[in-house]
């Protein structure tokens, strides 16, 4: 069913649907780039993709936009790509994870760009970083992976005996994933893992003994974290910090209407002149009811907020899927919530950033000792490269540094004439301050990365 979400009241049971499976529908995704593409998945083992009319149903619409044929058993998760336009990830029963690209011109698709074939069971849940180049699974077997999906390959798998794993979540560019699951005694359990080390959890916390399933959903713009149970009334919300105790608990939302599913509002929809910085809607089969819930910060100006709305992920993609297909790593494009904003560029993330580093850290060891390993010697070619790779990247952090979140350049920018004009000016400079503190902080992060690989590179050459 698809319904404007102000709308309230008993639905007429001849409301038209959306209605071409076979079998039950086992998850649905709204296209994030979209609003009018939905995309489902069904025990009948397809993938469909539909167009939904600006004006809602008139009529039930059995025909899809295109399906997909590549699964041998039912299909149980789908994941839009966050930042790639059209790519799309399905996962079902026959243990298989295979990656779609919707650009493509045919109706019936049979064949995946890639299938990742690396778990031994079900595929309970998929996440996606922010950048969308690394994705984490929780499966049956108990274990998190974290995988590299253009490869193939699993660059991290962890299976922490005394905690069952149910749902996975990346927290946003923290470098951390957050799990629920269950303990040995059956108690249902979070925890806190180092993306980069999945043998023991940072963190480990027994919530209760209830049977129901928990749902994470992370807010990476606030660091917010809420954590809602199959089966029970209550929300409960966190602080995600980089620094211990990671987790802080913050207040719990109680309802004596236990929720079957749950889904949210994108950021775009929320009422900021309300100051609601979260929006959930809330299943309760018991009264056949969807039921909004909204986080609202009490404040009693009724101003634009700008310290509980960051720039937030726009409603537009940062690449093709052909480019993120060739292996090209994208932030998402960045929006601000004040009405009449527009989106703003994100920051490019070239591929292969390690051995990016590692070469800016030869370099400079030349610079300071004129040491350079024979291997090293072997490759001057790739060292050129890099260097001609941050020169790129300078230059366009250089570039970006002289657009306003408006699109004027500073040069362009007319003087204000009235004092309306004067306010617009005067947020747009607070939010381009804003963004240039927060390029300053990740310039300090990649010096710290830099200094760290340095040292270790030293540290080795020692020991040889």
């Amino acid at each position: 069913l698809i319904i404007f979400f102000f709308q309230t009241g008993k639905l007429d049971p001849h409301y038209p649907k959306v209605c071409g499976h076979k079998g039950n529908v086992l998850d649905i995704k709204w296209n994030p780039f979209n609003d009018f593409v939905i995309a489902s998945c069904s025990e009948d083992s397809t993938v469909k993709i539909w167009d939904i009319p600006n004006q809602l149903l008139k009529r039930n619409i059995t025909t899809p936009k295109k399906e997909l044929l590549g699964h041998a058993r039912r299909v149980g998760l789908l994941e839009w790509h966050p930042t790639a336009d059209n790519i799309l990830f399905s996962s079902g029963y026959d243990y298989k994870i295979m990656i779609w690209n919707l650009d493509v011109k045919d109706t019936v698709l049979s064949k995946p760009v890639k299938i990742l074939d690396t778990h031994k069971d079900v595929v309970l849940s998929m996440s996606f970083n922010t950048d969308g180049s690394l994705l984490a699974t929780a499966c049956r077997d108990r274990k998190i992976r974290v995988i590299d999906p253009r490869a193939g390959t699993v660059l991290q798998e962890g299976s922490y005996k005394s905690h069952r794993v149910n749902k996975v979540l990346f927290l946003g560019n923290m470098k951390k994933l957050f799990s629920t699951g269950t303990s040995c005694w059956n108690n249902r359990q979070i925890a806190l893992w180092d993306q980069n080390d999945l043998s023991v959890p940072l963190l480990e916390e027994d919530l209760d003994g209830s049977s129901g399933l928990l749902f994470p959903i992370y807010d990476s713009d606030t660091h917010m974290l809420y954590v809602v149970g199959k089966g029970d009334g209550n929300i409960r919300y966190y602080e995600i910090s980089p620094e211990k105790p990671y987790l802080n608990y913050l207040m719990e939302y109680r309802s004596h209407s236990p929720q079957k599913g749950i889904g949210t509002m994108p950021k775009r929809g929320l009422d900021v002149a309300a100051c609601e910085i979260f929006r959930f809607y809330k299943l309760i089969p018991t009264k056949s009811l969807i039921e909004p819930i909204s986080m609202i910060v009490p404040r009693r100006s009724e101003s634009y907020q700008e310290d509980i709305y960051p720039l937030t992920a726009a409603a537009q993609p940062a690449l093709t899927a052909q480019e993120w297909l060739n292996g090209i790593n994208k932030g998402p494009l960045l929006v601000s919530l004040r009405p009449g904003s527009e989106a703003m560029n994100s920051l490019p993330q070239f591929l292969e950033p390690e051995p990016l580093m590692k070469t800016t850290d030869l370099s400079q060891q030349q610079g300071g000792g004129g040491r350079m390993s024979l291997e090293d010697k072997q490759k001057p070619r790739e060292i050129e490269d890099g260097r001609k790779r941050l020169k790129v990247e300078e230059k366009l952090t250089k570039n970006e540094q002289m657009c306003l979140s408006n699109g004027f350049g500073i040069s362009e920018c007319p003087p204000p004439k009235t004092e309306n004009e004067l306010l617009q000016m005067y947020y747009r400079q607070q939010e381009e301050i804003r963004r240039l503190r927060e390029l300053v902080i990740q310039r300090d992060v990649q010096i710290k990365q830099l200094e760290l690989e340095l040292r270790n590179l030293s540290m080795d050459t020692g020991n040889y």
